[in-house]
């Protein structure tokens, strides 16, 4: 038995590596060649630069992810949306909580805006790699930007099939690149030993006192090297805390050799562009084609773990009512996390290719890359001081959540000097789910508002009056609504004022739960004469069969009704509402019931 739990904590923090690090493990192909761009090679600058990658990672992964929000897993799960969930049970309704509502919106925003540049950025960096190939130096720029664009065509292509039967081999893959990776460091600081004292953060402080304001600025590159981080935690519910923890020791500690040792190859090679691709054709020109296949096949696994992050949180929003419902496919019956959302993955794709096709090479991204990054982190940061403060066995973490995230609005304030170079596409991308998740959060509320539901007291007294005539339709009716204690208009109006009211009529509700995972139900009989409730409540990540749940329940139904609102306004805001309402499934589209028995009862709703 011991041999099985050891052999599953393993798996688990392999599977970690394929999963959650592909990100910050690919981060050594472009950050030190962006950084020494725009630095002089000198002895001292190098020490500098590795002191300042060596206390970012140890600052604002392992201190602020690994440390500080990985202690705050609720119900087994991470992110910022969980966050939430932890202040909106920690603090009174009024404005701190509103301030903690609006904090993850923007994070989670900021985060599937990055989920567009970070695919565009390490695919575009590998496929750059083919040039240092003898007889490729001079392939054209166009030719890079194509094969760039036919992996990602092929990555998002592949996206519907999904990736369960392929995912056991991700893991296994990023564990012999990050062995390469410490490998081929650890050969060149072989050569120079005396590198290893840039763990020391007395280089640091020089190099930023000594250059001053361009100094600081090098921190909007150096930054690069902790991209990812944040899915540490964002991922937690996947694999647990222990093996993510292990994996990033690991992944840490290689990533750590490879930059030491690109700062030794930028030092002795000046000449040299591309420091990783450059040290490894160095070391070894015979494995360099072999080397250039496993970073594009770690760029796609990096993008893959994008990608699919960025699926999961979409749909934990639409289960929150966050996001509209939007077609999901479940692309694998073992594993419930995975899951295929059309609209996202296609839209995404579109981003990704015009991205590269707007900046061209990784080094142009690199220089629009970091700002919502280290927006994230800030706001990860200010969302755990507030937990902190509230939360009295915690309070001592604290001071520790105020210093990491003063240092992460510093990494955050350096970025803003990449405005002009494009970073304003971060903030452009993170503004359209920002946007969609305000108009449709405020916009329910105000169609609730607006359509007057009637409470069950005053429905069930109308509602005896009519069944006692006795011209109910024979068979079971099915109803939904929120919750049988309000009564939603298009049930007034199927029963009251079209007189359809059937010998069984049942209210059907479903409310997710707190917990990722777990499908409770309760049927209520005898509410009324003829007039019965059943409630499903489901856990967040929960994908339902409803149909099945029914006919659990020896329910055989004649027909299922549903609301459909009809929004007349003149807001502009509830406009665009509107037409989110209208081209994206309605709740029986999304539950995939049976559409020889619905019928959609419309409502004119004026907001």
């Amino acid at each position: 038995m011991k041999n099985n739990k050891q052999d599953s904590f393993w798996g688990g923090v392999v599977r970690s590596m394929g999963i959650v690090f592909g990100d910050i493990g690919t981060s050594p192909i472009y950050t030190l060649t962006v950084v020494f761009a725009l630095t002089p090679r000198t002895e001292q600058s190098v020490l500098g630069i590795l002191s300042l990658v060596v206390w970012t990672l140890l600052i604002l992964v392992t201190a602020e992810y690994a440390w500080l929000a990985m202690s705050l897993a609720y119900k087994g799960q991470g992110g910022e949306i969980m966050l939430r969930e932890i202040l909106t049970r920690t603090l009174k309704p009024g404005r701190k909580l509103a301030f903690a509502g609006l904090l993850a919106f923007i994070g989670v925003s900021l985060l599937l805006g990055d989920g567009v540049i970070t695919p565009a950025i390490t695919i575009l960096s590998a496929v750059e790699g083919i040039t240092l190939v003898p007889g490729l130096e001079n392939l054209q720029l166009e030719i890079l930007i194509l094969i760039a664009a036919m992996i990602a065509i092929g990555l998002f292509t592949f996206q519907s099939r999904g990736t369960d039967k392929v995912a056991g081999i991700f893991g296994p893959v990023m564990l012999v690149w990050f062995i390469c990776l410490a490998v081929t460091g650890l050969a060149s600081v072989a050569t120079m030993p005396g590198i290893i004292k840039s763990v020391n953060p007395y280089y640091a402080f020089k190099f930023l006192t000594e250059n001053g304001l361009v100094g600081f600025f090098v921190l909007s590159e150096v930054i690069l090297c902790a991209t990812g981080g944040e899915a540490l935690y964002a991922d937690m519910g996947h694999l647990g805390r222990k093996p993510i923890l292990h994996a990033w020791y690991f992944v840490f500690a290689a990533v750590l050799l490879n930059y030491m040792g690109q700062g030794i190859f930028a030092l002795q090679h000046p000449e040299v562009k591309t420091l990783l691709f450059g040290m490894v054709q160095h070391q070894a020109p015979y494995l360099y084609i072999p080397f250039l296949l496993l970073t594009v096949l770690a760029t796609v696994i990096a993008s893959q773990s994008i990608i699919s992050g960025t699926f999961s949180v979409v749909y934990q929003g639409i289960t929150m009512r966050l996001m509209p419902l939007m077609k999901i496919s479940f692309t694998s019956s073992q594993l419930k996390s995975q899951i295929y959302i059309p609209l996202v993955n296609w839209a995404l794709m579109c981003a990704v290719i015009l991205m590269m096709l707007i900046f061209q090479k990784s080094g142009n991204l690199a220089a629009a890359y970091g700002m919502a990054v280290t927006g994230s982190m800030t706001i990860t940061g200010l969302m755990m001081i507030l937990v902190f403060s509230q939360i009295k066995k915690l309070r001592w973490k604290f001071p520790a959540a105020v210093l990491v995230t003063g240092i992460a609005f510093t990494y955050f304030v350096a970025t803003l000097s990449k405005l002009p170079h494009g970073a304003y596409w971060s903030l452009i991308l993170a503004a359209i789910p920002f946007a969609s998740i305000l108009i449709w959060t405020k916009g329910q509320a105000r169609l609730y508002d607006a359509m007057r539901p009637l409470d069950f007291s005053t429905f069930l007294i109308s509602y005896e009056q009519i069944y006692a005539k006795g011209r109910n339709i024979a068979g079971t009716a099915l109803f939904f609504c929120r919750g049988y204690k309000m009564i939603t208009p298009y049930i007034i109006h199927s029963i009251f004022r079209s007189n359809i009211i059937y010998e069984r009529n049942i209210l059907i509700s479903i409310n997710r739960t707190d917990e990722p995972f777990g499908v409770k139900v309760h049927l209520k009989k005898d509410l009324g004469p003829g007039l019965e409730s059943f409630e499903v409540r489901a856990g967040y990540r929960e994908v339902l069969d409803i149909e099945g749940l029914i006919k659990e329940q020896g329910i055989t139904e004649k027909v299922i009704f549903y609301g459909v609102e009809d929004i007349v306004t003149r807001n502009p805001i509830w406009h665009i509402f509107s037409l989110i309402k209208r081209v994206t499934p309605n709740f029986v589209q999304f539950s995939k019931l049976p559409p020889s028995r619905l019928q959609g009862v419309v409502t004119r709703v004026e907001m």
